[in-house]
């Protein structure tokens, strides 16, 4: 063979074995474990922890760096550099604080330990590097500099383990904190022997009402070190101090916790916890997350996407946590104690957030816990009285808005996921919405919220109305007809808060709309979003809303501006609405179905690119990795459905809305067996559009999937492309259904003038969503009222009440509206020193002479609010008069930085330069006390004068002791009262 030719085979082999080396590396290699990053969300406003906890654990067991502030919420942010210890039950990115019950912590020390000493965070506290810190699911490791101690931490469901190695040769102690974070109720700690300890805590945070009990037990033995002398003997019995035998290098610790009892924390132990064998647990949590997690397996050679996916994955799988204990004993919403050896009971549902994304999920991969939870719900609504809002350790916060366990109910029961008392269901749910709380009397009686009845009257109004579809499906689903005509009306309540003048949903006011608006304003109608971020919540009826914007063209332009209008947000400050693209926040969950949307309108290719851009640009490998808070698995369940390629646009619908895949083949392996392929060709950063698909090997051309087309387990293939298509999902065909089309209502038609006070005359205009219905209306109060058609403007000159009606071609009519518009005396003016904010401008320059006074809610619009300034006003009575009383209204409400002022004084002028004091007033209302309140600064005189002046003293900086320390105090004020 000639030289050449030897070369040539040569060359040839080692292109092929090359080749054939990279063909073996075309998908990562890695496991799902190994993928799993826990920092990720620990930075930012993530709030997510990084410590060991198993899938629905009871423990979360991890390092606690951060005691307060929002960014502490979790006990733990990845800029920290000091630990205080471990604790054992954890929040996974909630926006309040809570948890953190019952510390450990190792430390090295030889003097003997005062309460001082553990109260002043100095001596036991250690810094650690973060080089030495690490994390995969359900284990810890980190190295504490000071006691030179290297922690390692692993969990069962119920039962969290420590591993402390000590390098110093004496003094290796350990303390066991009660005390930690919460505000204690009652306490006890009981040394069981020389190698156990038992107790309780009960505390009061956010749960108002949290009961964990443990039992510890120690690999050895320890003896007790006496704190030394303090003034506090109760504040000394919340701690211990463990001291261990010189030399020794290792202490194993197992800490069984319950929320039932010593007894039940105990068993937990004894049944889930038998080896000392650190390593062995270490191992069953990897096997247990490594099953967990191949729930869903997914191939792609991008390994940085491939640990967002599995993170996210993983992070569903945090919340709800078990609250049960191993013989199904569990503390109920009515705080005693019952048993259920059936269904596993859970705690921590952060409904308003998971119900969008993370429980269509588990409708998907966690049926059997599905119905699991349900039955949860249920046992609250016995023992509790309601279905859960936002629950958490039996206790219902109340936070958030809505009640939306009946969206969970009802898309599970859609879905075939049954195995729960429905009867039952269907009273729970009648039941809670038919409450008068939180503004939903308002809600049932006008058709809407009113803004001045309930504060965020805006979005309530919208999640109401999409709670109540939830109820008529699955009344529907009961053949209950009466139950289902009456909620179906509700679903459509959404009709009455959209104005057509600005094609937004507004907050209405005395029948009108709420003004000044600004759309990009974040104010208290609407919940933690601004109107932008609320005007396209309606996921039941998407056509519906779609015919208010006016048909297709003008809802896409709509969608288009939200994308690429102006980020910047005016209005309150709202740590809350991140992740902005245009006005659209990915941070907070009321925007996460609107990138879907275009699919309505045949326009899938923008829903590819905008799905594509959020996936790209909200969610990265790193510990600042989320956007947002995680909200117990919902910012990570949008990335898990949304990377597959397909979204819960409408909870309660039994469709997925399909978006843009972001792997080249994702496969969900199901509980009945069976498995279901999302498989992409051609895809890369390029090629992001759907050219087209197949499912099980035959043409498809919906942009949307049936969920039973999943749970019957096959493949759909995405064909990818550089260029939209024109022939994947367009069509009416191939278009997502959210319509309501029987049961229509007639919206409640909106009354508005510039004012409801007036001096002369005002203009009134009548107006409605309603674009084939006739107006009418009558003039004052009438017992058999005479209705007037309107066709123009109404000009009163008195004090008067109208109500309107809208009426349909059918004869069908709207709920009527009253709207009140009272005549003032004239010649009163007002000048302002002072500028209040926007959002509590109540009816603007006039509103402290309008005779118009709110209630103890500052958040329902008649009330004028000024930030960190005195607030000095001049009222010129047009003439010399004669005053018998003098008085000025404020509201205290301290939670929310508003406090009375420190003082107010009144002054008198006849030429309105020169001005004497006539009073000054202090305050003398506990600037502690909780709660709403409005206090009269004023006073009666004798006097003639045409001025009067208040100068109101606000009270400064927030106080140290309150959660607002250093920050600018606000002052609340409605109506200057001159008699």
């Amino acid at each position: 063979m000639k030289k050449s030719n030897f070369c040539l085979l040569i060359f040839l082999f080692f292109i092929f074995v090359s080749c054939k080396k990279e063909s073996t590396k075309k998908y990562s290699e890695k496991s799902a474990y190994e993928l799993v990053n826990p920092f990720i969300g620990t930075g930012g406003h993530g709030h997510t922890f990084p410590g060991a906890t198993l899938p629905f654990g009871m423990v979360q067991l991890s390092p606690d760096t951060r005691l307060t502030g929002w960014d502490g919420c979790s006990g733990y942010h990845n800029t920290d550099s000091i630990i205080y210890g471990f604790s054992h039950t954890h929040l996974s990115g909630t926006g309040i604080s809570d948890y953190g019950d019952i510390l450990l912590m190792p430390f090295n020390h030889s003097k003997k330990i005062s309460i001082e000493d553990i109260e002043n965070q100095q001596l036991i506290p250690s810094e650690f590097k973060k080089e030495t810190e690490s994390a995969k699911p359900g284990y810890y490791k980190v190295h504490l500099d000071k006691p030179n101690v290297a922690v390692e931490l692993t969990t069962t469901t119920r039962v969290g383990i420590h591993k402390y190695t000590f390098n110093k040769e004496k003094d290796n102690k350990i303390l066991l904190d009660l005390n930690h974070r919460d505000k204690v109720l009652d306490f006890n700690i009981t040394i069981e022997n020389e190698t156990a300890i038992s107790g309780f805590r009960q505390s009061d945070a956010w749960a108002t009402n949290q009961h964990v009990y443990f039992y510890m037990e120690f690999s050895e033995p320890f003896l007790v070190d006496n704190i030394l002398n303090n003034s506090n003997k109760e504040t000394e019995k919340l701690y211990k101090v463990l001291a261990f035998n010189t030399g020794l290098k290792e202490v194993i610790v197992k800490v069984g916790i319950s929320a039932v009892s010593v007894e039940g924390a105990k068993e937990n132990l004894k049944k889930e916890a038998t080896s000392w064998d650190f390593n062995t647990y270490k191992e069953n949590a990897k096997t247990v997350w490594t099953k967990a997690l191949q729930k869903i397996e997914v191939k792609s050679k991008d390994e940085e996407k491939l640990a967002v996916f599995y993170t996210a994955l993983y992070h569903t799988m945090i919340a709800p946590n078990t609250f049960s204990d191993v013989n199904g004993n569990y503390r109920g919403m009515d705080q005693k104690i019952h048993n259920d050896t059936i269904n596993t009971t859970y705690t921590v549902f952060s409904l308003w957030d998971t119900f969008r994304a993370a429980h269509p999920l588990y409708t998907i991969i966690e049926q059997k816990r599905t119905n699991e939870f349900i039955n949860t719900f249920l046992k609250h609504y016995k023992q509790g009285g309601r279905l859960p809002v936002w629950e958490l350790s039996s206790n219902e916060t109340e936070c958030m808005i809505g009640y939306h366990s009946v969206s969970v109910i009802a898309d599970a029961f859609n879905k075939g996921i049954t195995n729960f008392d429905s009867k039952m269901a269907l009273e729970a749910m009648i039941y809670g919405a038919n409450l008068n709380h939180f503004g939903l009397e308002s809600y049932k009686k006008y058709g809407y919220i009113r803004a001045g009845d309930e504060s965020e009257s805006v979005s309530k109004t919208l999640e109401y109305a999409y709670d109540d579809w939830c109820i008529a499906q699955f009344a529907k689903a009961q053949e209950d007809t009466e139950t289902y005509t009456e909620f179906m009306l509700r679903a459509q309540s959404y009709k009455n808060s959209f104005d057509p003048t600005t094609n937004f949903m507004r907050a209405r006011l005395n029948g009108g709309w709420f003004k000044p608006f600004d759309p990009s304003e974040v104010n208290f109608n609407y919940t933690e979003a601004n109107s932008w971020q609320y005007s396209l919540f309606v996921p039941q009826d998407i056509s519906g809303l779609i015919n208010l914007f006016g048909g297709n063209e003008k809802f896409e332009q709509r969608l288009d501006d939200l994308f690429t209008t102006n980020s910047k947000t005016t209005g309150r400050e709202q740590a809350d609405i991140t992740g902005l693209i245009g006005q659209y926040a990915h941070g907070n969950e009321p925007s996460h179905h609107m990138a879907y949307l275009y699919n309505f309108i045949g326009k899938p290719w923008k829903t590819q690119e905008r799905v594509k851009q959020i996936i790209d640009e909200q969610y990265w490998n790193a510990p600042d990795g989320l956007s947002g808070n995680e909200d117990c698995g919902q910012m990570s369940a949008w990335f898990v459905l949304s990377a597959s390629g397909f979204y819960s646009v409408t909870p309660g619908m039994n469709y997925y809305v399909i978006g843009a895949p972001t792997f080249d083949e994702v496969i969900y392996n199901l509980e009945n067996g069976k498995s279901f392929k999302i498989k992409t060709e051609n895809l890369s950063d390029k090629n992001k559009y759907i050219q087209s698909a197949t499912l099980n090997g035959k043409k498809y051309t919906k942009s949307f999937l049936l969920h039973q087309d999943i749970m019957n387990g096959g493949e759909l293939v995405f064909k990818m492309g550089k260029t939209p298509s024109k022939e994947f999902g367009v069509g009416k065909a191939n278009i997502p259904i959210s319509e309501i089309t029987d049961n229509l209502i007639v919206p409640v038609p909106f009354i508005d003038a510039e004012k409801k006070t007036f001096t002369e005359s005002l203009e009134i205009t009548i107006g409605s969503n309603c674009t084939d219905c006739d107006l009418k209306y009558y003039i004052g109060e009438q017992k058999n009222p005479t209705w007037l058609k309107y066709e123009n403007p109404i000009i009163i000159t008195e004090t008067s009440s109208i109500t309107a009606v809208a009426v349909n071609k059918e004869g069908i009519k709207s709920k009527q509206v009253t709207s009140e518009f009272l005549k003032i005396k004239s010649g009163r003016t007002i000048t302002l020193n002072a500028t209040y904010d926007n959002q509590y401008a109540a009816e603007g320059n006039g509103a402290l002479i309008d005779m118009l006074k709110g209630s103890n809610n500052f958040r329902t619009g008649f009330w004028q609010g000024y930030q960190g300034q005195d607030v000095e006003a001049i009222v010129d009575l047009g003439k010399i008069e004669t005053v018998s009383k003098i008085s000025t209204g404020f509201l205290q409400d301290n939670r929310s930085w508003i406090w009375f002022p420190e003082y107010v004084e009144f002054h008198t002028s006849n030429d309105g330069v020169n001005f004497s004091i006539l009073k000054r007033i202090k305050n003398d209302f506990s600037l502690k006390q909780e709660g709403s309140f409005i206090k009269e600064f004023g006073f009666k005189t004798t006097l003639k004068t045409r001025y009067i002046k208040m100068i109101a003293k606000n009270f400064g900086v927030c106080p140290d002791w309150h959660l607002g320390a250093g920050g600018k105090s606000w002052i609340f004020i409605d109506e200057i009262t001159i008699e």
